[in-house]
C-alpha cells in the first residue's frame, strides 16, 4: 500500500508570544491525505484551520509533532535546501486575497513568475502559461492588467501561477471568502477541474458548507483537535458536533433535516441542491402512488 502523500503525527503548535499556560492552536492532530484526494477542512475562526496549511507549505514550523510529505519528514532538522526547494515546489498555496499574490502588471508575466523562479527554461514557461490560463479559462486575459480583473478572475490568475509551476497539491485558504457568488462558483469549478482531470491533491479550508460539500472528504477542526472526519454525507450527519462547533449545514441538507424532523420520510443522503431536489421529487413521487 502506498504512503500517504502527507501526513501529521501528534502535530502541535503554539504562536510565539501566546500565554504557555493556554490551549496551543493545534494539539496533537494526527492525519493522513492521500494523493488525488479532495479534502476541505472546516472550523471556527481560530480553530486552527490556516495554521494547519501554513504549516504544511512549511510557513510555520510546528512546536512538536512530525509532518510528512511524499514520504519524507519535513520536521527533519537535517533537511538541506534543496530538500526544502523540492517540497515547496510540490505543495501549493493560494491565499484569500489574490491581490496578495499578484506581483506582474500583465497576466502572463505573474502566471510565468513561479517558473522563472524556479529556473524553468523559457520554451517551456511559455508552454506551461499558455496551458494553465487555459486550463482556468483566461487565456483571453493574457496581456490583461490583473488589477482591472473581477476578483474571481483574479483568483484564478492566482491558480493559473501555483499550477504552472506543477505542484502536485494545492491548498487554498479561504481562497473564495473575499469574492461574490458568481466569482465563488468560477473559483470552484477551477479548483474541481484540477482535481478531477489533473489528479491535483487539493486541500480547501473554507467556511463555506456547500462548498466543502465539493469534496471527497471533510476534516473538521475545533479549537485546534480533529472532531470529525469522513465523507460529506458522514459529516453533515453529525448536526449536533457541527452546531457545538459553530458551523452550520448547508442549506439543502438543513432543509432535509427539518423536513424529517416533520415526519416526511426522506430516505438517502443530501448534500447538493441536486440531491436534495431529488430526495424530495422522490417523496413526493411514492406519496402519489
Amino acid at each position: 500500500m502506498n504512503a500517504p502523500f502527507i501526513k501529521t503525527e501528534n502535530l502541535s503548535y503554539r504562536y510565539d508570544g501566546d500565554d504557555v499556560n493556554g490551549s496551543p492552536v493545534l494539539k496533537d492532530l494526527s492525519l493522513e491525505i492521500n494523493e488525488g484526494e479532495f479534502v476541505a477542512v472546516l472550523g471556527h475562526n481560530g480553530s486552527g484551520k490556516s495554521t494547519l496549511a501554513k504549516l504544511l507549505n512549511m510557513i510555520l514550523t510546528p512546536v512538536s509533532g512530525k509532518i510528512y510529505i511524499m514520504g519524507k519528514d519535513i520536521t527533519d532538522e537535517n533537511m538541506t535546501e534543496s530538500d526544502v526547494l523540492e517540497l515547496r515546489k510540490n505543495i501549493g498555496m493560494v491565499f484569500q486575497n489574490p491581490d496578495n499574490q499578484l506581483v506582474a502588471t500583465i497576466v502572463e508575466d505573474d502566471v510565468a513568475f513561479g517558473p522563472e523562479n524556479l529556473g524553468i527554461p523559457s520554451a517551456e514557461i511559455r508552454e506551461r502559461v499558455d496551458r494553465v490560463l487555459e486550463s482556468v479559462g483566461m487565456s483571453e486575459y493574457a496581456k490583461h492588467e490583473p488589477h482591472r480583473l473581477s476578483g474571481g478572475q483574479k483568483q484564478r490568475i492566482a491558480i493559473a501561477g501555483i499550477m504552472a509551476m506543477l505542484p502536485k497539491c494545492i491548498i487554498f485558504d479561504e481562497s473564495t471568502a473575499m469574492l461574490d457568488p458568481v466569482g465563488r462558483q468560477e473559483v470552484m469549478e477551477s479548483i474541481l477541474k484540477l482535481n478531477r482531470e489533473k489528479n491535483i491533491t487539493v486541500i480547501m479550508i473554507t467556511h463555506y458548507m456547500e462548498e466543502a460539500a465539493m469534496a471527497d472528504r471533510i476534516v473538521v477542526l475545533n479549537d485546534g483537535a480533529l472532531v470529525l472526519d469522513g465523507t460529506p454525507e458522514y459529516v453533515f450527519e453529525h448536526e449536533r458536533i457541527l452546531r457545538e462547533c459553530g458551523l452550520d449545514l448547508p442549506q439543502c441538507t438543513e432543509l432535509i433535516h427539518r423536513l424529517r424532523d416533520h415526519g416526511i420520510e426522506l430516505s438517502g443522503e443530501c448534500t447538493s441542491v441536486e440531491s436534495c431536489a431529488e430526495l424530495i421529487f422522490r417523496s413526493l413521487k411514492i406519496e402519489k402512488e
